[in-house]
């Protein structure tokens, strides 16, 4: 891809301009799959929270779904998402425990 970089902005539009038509459908492309992979990560964080506060068996559901869509669509290691998995688990048995 050819660019030039013309400032330092967070917005990819704005860091950098595109010469070829090629670069700015790279960009565009870029700029969609960033938004999609934002929002799951959101969701995933979100539901992660959500189980660390208040480890309930739904919850827990909930966070283990999202961890193992996350993990599918490569947007963390299958490893961590085991390892996330791993420490709910465990978080809800101390609860349980006590």
């Amino acid at each position: 891809m050819i660019y030039t970089s013309i400032t330092c902005s967070k917005d990819l539009e704005d860091l950098f301009m595109p010469i070829t038509h090629s670069a700015s459908k790279k960009l565009k492309q870029d700029k969609k799959r960033r938004a999609q992979n934002l929002k799951g990560l959101a969701s995933f964080k979100a539901a992660l929270r959500t189980a660390r506060l208040t480890p309930t068996p739904k919850n827990l559901s909930q966070a283990f779904s999202q961890l193992d869509q996350a993990a599918k669509k490569h947007l963390i290691h299958k490893n961590k998402a085991a390892r996330l998995k791993s420490k709910l688990s465990s978080k809800l048995k101390d609860q349980k425990s006590k």
